[in-house]
């Protein structure tokens, strides 16, 4: 993992014990509305089934379940549905965009929602984008002890829910952290993430040069998940269908996340340590 990126966690993991994750109702509290307890698998208060992942303890397997339904399903028990925070990482190769602060960003902003999960007492997983979705290598420890967060796959977050979506956890917390830039239908996205969460909260990350239009005058351009090369001529009528597709694809992603109940906040890349407040607006984190 690139030396800049670990940096960036440390320094996240830092920032992040300045917060706390803000727990919806229905993520702290049971099915029949008391809080949860904290230790995993000990309760014989039987709440609900999830699908089996490898790992799992044989013995919480229904059988039963999988002799009418040939799946594998295992019993979740009262201490197993704490609050839980599942991050949502683009490993595009836009979010490492030479010349900008996105990887960086994208890695300190993952380590700080991590620590304040658990300064509220919450698992976590950080699940990036790929050949599929795939957990970080130690994403259940602190972020400073995270490996494989690498920003270079050509595939779009759709291409990769396509091959392999993520297991998110059920009546989880679960935060989107990409620049929403890839070609693609938003409330297709949102409604995948948002179906069976007790919140989504979606970052939209931008460095400045997404943000704002390109300077006039001739520019190469560089596609960033085929490789591609082109050269276009940046004039007044470029600068201005640039910025109104950049604000219709922010219209979109806004409308769809107000439909399904998720919450939007958009934070450009070199200056996310001083927007840690929009985080606290849109209720994902408050001062520890």
């Amino acid at each position: 993992m690139d030396a800049a990126i670990q940096q960036a966690l440390r320094e996240g993991e830092k920032l992040g014990l300045r917060y706390a994750v803000q727990i919806p109702q229905v993520a702290a509290s049971g099915f029949a509305g008391s809080r949860l307890g904290r230790r995993a698998g000990t309760s014989i208060d039987f709440q609900d089934y999830r699908e089996y992942q490898p790992g799992d303890d044989l013995r919480f397997i229904d059988w039963n379940v999988y002799a009418r339904t040939d799946r594998l399903s295992v019993k979740l028990f009262r201490e197993e549905v704490t609050p839980h925070v599942d991050l949502v990482i683009d490993g595009s190769r836009s979010m490492n965009l030479e010349g900008t602060g996105k990887a960086r960003a994208v890695a300190a902003l993952s380590a700080i929602i991590a620590t304040a999960a658990a300064n509220a007492q919450c698992t976590h997983a950080a699940w990036l984008s790929g050949d599929g979705f795939h957990r970080l290598a130690n994403d259940n420890l602190t972020p400073s002890a995270w490996d494989g967060l690498d920003l270079s796959s050509a595939r779009t977050m759709d291409e990769s829910f396509e091959m392999m979506s993520p297991k998110l956890r059920r009546l989880g917390i679960r935060v989107l952290i990409s620049d929403l830039l890839w070609p693609g239908q938003p409330m297709d996205t949102v409604r995948r993430l948002r179906d069976g969460a007790a919140q989504l909260f979606v970052i939209q990350l931008l460095g400045r040069d997404d943000a704002t239009p390109p300077q006039r005058g001739n520019l190469r351009l560089l596609d960033s998940e085929t490789g591609e090369e082109s050269e276009v001529y940046v004039d007044a009528l470029v600068e201005k269908q640039y910025g109104e597709r950049l604000a219709a694809l922010q219209q979109a992603w806004d409308d769809a996340c107000r439909q399904c109940g998720a919450r939007l906040t958009t934070i450009i890349a070199e200056d996310f340590e001083k927007s840690l407040g929009e985080l606290e607006g849109i209720e994902l984190l408050a001062p520890a």
